[in-house]
This record gives C-alpha cells, structure tokens and sequence, in this order.
C-alpha cells in the first residue's frame, strides 16, 4: 500500500493504531475511485445530469462524467470518476481463507489412492436454467483453464460432467447412481438471485434424498456468490471468481480424505 506509514493507516482522517485504507486515484489517499452503471433512460443532457446525482448521492463528491453512450432505446451507460471520504477498515474485512494445503496433482492421487482406496467420485452440473458450463468445464474437463488441468486428469478421480440446465431431481439422481462423494455445482446466471435460488434448492433436496452420513460434499461457484454464505445456503464450500482445479482437487482431498470425514 503506496504511501502506508507504520501502523498501516493510509489517508486523511483515518484513526491513530488501526489498519484503515482509502482508495486513490492520482496521489495516495486522494479518495478518487471510478464507476459505472446504465440508466433506463435515452441519452441526452438531462440523463447526464442524473448520472452525476446519482453519483452525488453515492457520496462521490465531486462527480465528474467522463463516459456516456446510448445502449439501446431508452437505456444509457455513464462512467462516473471522483472522490469518495469513505475509509476502509482492514481488521473489519470478513474473508474466507484457504484453510487447506494446496497439492499437485501427483500429490492429490497419491492421498486418494492411499488412504481412500478408492477413486473419489465427483459430479458435476450447472443447474436450473443456467446454461453456462465455461465455469464447470473449467475445473472438470482434462483441458482445464490457464494451462492448469481439470479434475479428470487426475486418475484417481472419476468425474462425470452432467452440463448445462440439469434439474436438481436429475443432479440428485445422478449423485446416487454414480456414489457421489462430492457435487460441484456451477452457477452462472444471477438474475433475481437465481443462483442463489437453485443452490438453496440443491441443498434441501440433498437433505431429503439422502441420510447425513450418506450425503456427498456440496459445492458450488460463481463469480456472483458470497463465500461466507456456506452455511446460510446449505453448502459446505463455496468458490468465487478465479478458483482452479487444483485448489478444488486440493479441497476435496482435505475435506473427504485428510480430514474426519474420511472415516464418517
């Protein structure tokens, strides 16, 4: 942090002995932070000037403009930079740490093989209407993301992929057909808190289905989805934006093998 002093306070105004931020822009504790959003309304001077009081009222004081265009009828995008006094409190950031060693893959079958005896069945869906399995695919398929493999490249996985608009009667379903020890779910779409619709869903209907020591491990990720959520959704894990295979593989041997659910 550009400008810190030793006890961690940055900027203006912030208290003596705490680790306080504030954003900035040109110069350290300047407060100038940048946003956008889209009006219902066409563009012209007065929607601009609804950009900057709705900015105003945001407590970006002054607003300035510096981007505006039609999107469509009746709809306009702005982009409003300027400064806020609002200080951040770092000790009061609530946060969901990796609780976990990471492994590689070599490592994750070499566990799984030894201590469970068996390949670790994982199913995986993106459910409801959600049609977006670039999320799922990511962590299940061999190609993986970013040069990083997916869960079926390791051997002592065995991943069925279920895809795209799978119902959570087919997901319970196939959870038992295949003796699910963990199912990971993909949820893309957020409109009207879908996302957080199906997985309260998923969660009911795998209590249901299923006794709680026959229950597989419930997971599930999106850029949209809060990680402190978990016990509030009925989940045990939940992985946001930028989540690799390996830290998924990683969790699933720390939860399901290292850990005390292994002999449940």
């Amino acid at each position: 942090m550009p400008g810190g002093n030793g006890t961690g306070v940055v900027g203006a105004g912030a208290v003596a002995g705490k680790r306080v931020v504030r954003p900035y822009g040109d110069t350290t504790g300047d407060g100038m932070v940048q946003v956008s959003f889209t009006l219902p309304v066409p563009h012209d001077k007065r929607a601009e000037g609804a950009a900057v009081q709705l900015a105003n009222r945001m407590g970006i004081d002054p607003a300035m403009l510096v981007h505006a265009k039609p999107m469509s009828d009746g709809f306009t995008f702005f982009v409003v930079y300027g400064r806020v006094n609002h200080l951040v409190d770092l000790d009061q950031v609530q946060v969901v740490e990796r609780d976990f060693p990471l492994l590689g893959a070599k490592e994750v079958n070499a566990v799984v093989k030894q201590r469970l005896r068996r390949k670790l069945s994982v199913v995986g869906a993106c459910i409801g209407t959600d049609a977006h399995t670039v999320g799922i695919d990511a962590i299940l398929n061999v190609k993986g993301i970013a040069g990083e493999k997916g869960l079926e490249y390791y051997r002592e996985l065995k991943v069925t992929n279920l895809g795209a608009q799978v119902s959570v009667p087919e997901l319970v379903e196939a959870a038992r057909r295949e003796r699910a020890d963990a199912v990971l779910v993909s949820q893309v779409v957020t409109q009207r808190d879908a996302h957080l619709h199906n997985t309260r869903e998923m969660s009911a209907a795998f209590r249901e289905a299923l006794p709680a020591g026959k229950r597989p491990l419930l997971i599930v990720g999106g850029p949209r989805f809060d990680e402190t959520m978990t016990a509030e959704l009925g989940v045990d894990r939940i992985f946001g934006r930028g989540t690799t295979p390996g830290e998924v593989a990683s969790y699933l041997v720390h939860a399901l093998v290292t850990s005390r659910k292994a002999g449940a």
